[in-house]
C-alpha cells in the first residue's frame, strides 16, 4: 500500500509520469484517467502577523520569539498604560468624541483616570481576559480594521495588526496618523440603507451590548462608543510601542514584505501556482474562499482561460467575499460548455439546516469526455468549504450524494476535519467523516493512503500579535501546542462504483508540487494556509 507523501518521497513530487494519454485534445481511451486538485486558496487576511508564516529573513523568527518571550515575562517593561499612551493623546482622544456627541465622556475619563491609565501594559491590558470578554478591542478593530470604500479604495487603520504601509516610527507618529484616520478624513460607505455616503470611521463603531457580551456591566454597555474606542487606541499604541523597541525599522519591512507576498500580489501569486508545469494535466480543479479579485484574475490569465471554464454559484457572496468554484478542462467536455455544464442548486431542505453560508457550496451537472466505452460521462461535481468546526461537512456530503441519485460523484472539499476527537463533539473528528462518507449506499471513497497523520493539510498557528492573546502559541510550540492548527481538513472524494485510485495523493506546501514537513504556511511564494491536494482516479 502507498504511504502518505512525505519529504523524501518521490511520489509527493506532481511531476511523476501520468498514464493520461491525449489525442486531439481529447482523453484516449486507454487508461482512462482523470487528474483532480482541490486548494482553498484562502481569503486574504488583513492582519499579516495573525499567523506564523515562514520567512527566509532571520529578523522574522527573532521578532516572533521576542514578542513571546515579553508576553510570558514582561518584567520591568510591564510599564504602565500612560507610558505608551500618554495623557496628551488621551486628552486629544477625548476632545474628538466629544465633539462627535457621544454620551459618557466623563466616565470614560473617570475609567481612564482612576483605572485603565495606570495598568501594566501586558498584565494588566494585553492579558485581561476581561477586556476580550467584552470584546472593548476586538470590537472596534472588527469595524476598522481595513474598511473597503464605494470609490474601490481600502483603508487601513494605522495599525501593527493590518497592511497599513506608513511607517510608525514612535508613539507619535503613530498617533497623529490614528487620530487623522477616525476623526479628520470622512470615507465613502454604505450606510445600512444601502446608500453610499461619507463617514468617518468612528461613526462606524457600534455599541457592545450586554445582551450579547454578559461580561460587559451596564454602566460599561452606557457608555461602550467611547470605551471601546480608548480601549482600541491603548491596544494599538501598545503594539507599536513593543515592536519599535524589539525590532525598530525592521518590523515594518518584516511586515510589508508580507503584505507584499500575501495581500497585494496574493491573487496573482495564486495564479502563478496553478499555472506551474506541475498541474498541466489536471482535468479538475476545486478551489474554496475564493475572492471576487481571484475570480476575475482567473478569467483573465490566458494559459488558464484556455485550459478551464470556470464555474461559480449563482449565490457568490460578494460581501463576505470568500466563494468555491469548479475549473473544468474543456478538453473533457462533451459538447458547447452551456449544453455540458448546468448548476445543481441544493435547498435548505436538503442541507438539512447544515450552517453552509452563501458562495460556499457549488455543484454543477457534468457530461464530460472521460474516455469510458460509453462514451460520454454523466456525472456531479461540487466543491464545498465547510464550516470552522467541521459539523457542515457530512450533511453536504450526504446531501451530495442524494442529489447525484445514482450518478458518479467527485468532491473537491475543505471539511474542516480535525485529527484528535473533540469529547464534547465541538468539532468534527476526521475519523468520523470518512467513516460516513464511506457508509451506506453509493459510498464515497477519499484519496489519501496510510493513517490520518500524513493527511495534514494546514500547519499554522496564531502569534501574540493579534487581540485574542488567550490562542496565541510561543514560535517554539506552534507544531505541537493544542492551540495550533495541523490538522486533515481537505479531501478528494469520488463515487467508489465509479472510480478507483491509480496514484498517491499529493500535498503541496510549496507551489513546486512538493511537500516539506514543519513548513508554517502561508510563505512569501505559497499564499494559502491550506495545502494543495490532488490525485489521479481512473474509471471502473
Amino acid at each position: 500500500q502507498l504511504q502518505p507523501p512525505s519529504r523524501s518521497q518521490p511520489s509527493d513530487r506532481l511531476s511523476t509520469s501520468r498514464s493520461l494519454l491525449y489525442m486531439g485534445g481529447l482523453l484516449s481511451r486507454r487508461g482512462a484517467s482523470v487528474r483532480l486538485a482541490s486548494w482553498n486558496v484562502a481569503a486574504v487576511n488583513n492582519n499579516p502577523f495573525e499567523y506564523y508564516t515562514t520567512l527566509a529573513d532571520p529578523r522574522y523568527e527573532q521578532l516572533m520569539v521576542a514578542v513571546g518571550e515579553l508576553i510570558d515575562a514582561p518584567g520591568e517593561r510591564d510599564v504602565p498604560v500612560r507610558s505608551v499612551f500618554t495623557q496628551p493623546m488621551f486628552e486629544k482622544l477625548k476632545a474628538s468624541m466629544a465633539a462627535q456627541g457621544w454620551a459618557g465622556i466623563d466616565a470614560v475619563e473617570e475609567v481612564w483616570e482612576s483605572d485603565l491609565a495606570s495598568r501594566p501594559i501586558v498584565s494588566g491590558f494585553l492579558k485581561d481576559k476581561e477586556i476580550g470578554a467584552k470584546r472593548l478591542a476586538s470590537m472596534p478593530d472588527r469595524f476598522t480594521n481595513t474598511i473597503n470604500t464605494e470609490d474601490g479604495r481600502t483603508v487601513c487603520r494605522p495599525t501593527v495588526i493590518n497592511n497599513y504601509d506608513v511607517p510608525m516610527p514612535d508613539g507619535d507618529a503613530w498617533f497623529a496618523q490614528w487620530h487623522a484616520f477616525f476623526f479628520e478624513a470622512p470615507l465613502l460607505v454604505k450606510a445600512k440603507s444601502g446608500a453610499a455616503a461619507p463617514r468617518l470611521p468612528c461613526a462606524m463603531l457600534s455599541p457592545i451590548k450586554r445582551s450579547k457580551y454578559p461580561a460587559l456591566s451596564e454602566a460599561e454597555e452606557a457608555i461602550s462608543l467611547p470605551l471601546q474606542l480608548l480601549c482600541l487606541a491603548i491596544f494599538d499604541a501598545i503594539l507599536v510601542g513593543l515592536l519599535n523597541q524589539l525590532s525598530p525599522g525592521a518590523w515594518h519591512e518584516l511586515k510589508m514584505s508580507i503584505c507584499e507576498a500575501l495581500v497585494v500580489s496574493k491573487a496573482q501569486r495564486t495564479i502563478d501556482v496553478l499555472q506551474r508545469p506541475e498541474y498541466a494535466d489536471v482535468d479538475l480543479l476545486f478551489l474554496q474562499e475564493v475572492s471576487g479579485a481571484l475570480v476575475t484574475a482567473l478569467r483573465a490569465a490566458p494559459a488558464l482561460a484556455e485550459r478551464f471554464e470556470v464555474l461559480e454559484p449563482r449565490d457568490c457572496d460578494a460581501v463576505r467575499d470568500q466563494n468555491s468554484l469548479i475549473l473544468v478542462a474543456k478538453r473533457l467536455l462533451a459538447g458547447p460548455a452551456g449544453e455540458a455544464l448546468s448548476e445543481v442548486e441544493l435547498g435548505a431542505e436538503a442541507l438539512s439546516g447544515a450552517p453552509v453560508a452563501e458562495g460556499d457550496l457549488c455543484v454543477f451537472h457534468a457530461r464530460l469526455e472521460l474516455g469510458g466505452e460509453g462514451g460520454a460521462t454523466e456525472l456531479l461535481l461540487a466543491s464545498f468549504h465547510g464550516d470552522t468546526n467541521g459539523l457542515a461537512s457530512t450533511p453536504v456530503v450526504s446531501a451530495l450524494r442524494q442529489q447525484a441519485a445514482g450518478l458518479p460523484l467527485l468532491v473537491g472539499i475543505d471539511a474542516n476535519t480535525y485529527l484528535t476527537r473533540d469529547p464534547k463533539g465541538g468539532k468534527k473528528f476526521v475519523g468520523d467523516f470518512v467513516a460516513e462518507c464511506a457508509s451506506g449506499e453509493a459510498p464515497l471513497a477519499h484519496s489519501w493512503q496510510g493513517p490520518p497523520e500524513g493527511w495534514q493539510t494546514t500547519y499554522n498557528a496564531r502569534t501574540y500579535l493579534q487581540p485574542q492573546l488567550n490562542k496565541a502559541v510561543r514560535y517554539a510550540e506552534r507544531a505541537t501546542s493544542s492551540l495550533a492548527d495541523n490538522n486533515p481538513k481537505d479531501f478528494l472524494l469520488y463515487s467508489e462504483g465509479a472510480f478507483e485510485g491509480a496514484g498517491a495523493c499529493a500535498r503541496d506546501n510549496t507551489g513546486q508540487g512538493s511537500y516539506v514537513e514543519g513548513t508554517s504556511i502561508p510563505t512569501l511564494t505559497f499564499p494559502s494556509d491550506h495545502c494543495i491536494v490532488s490525485t489521479t482516479l481512473r474509471l471502473r
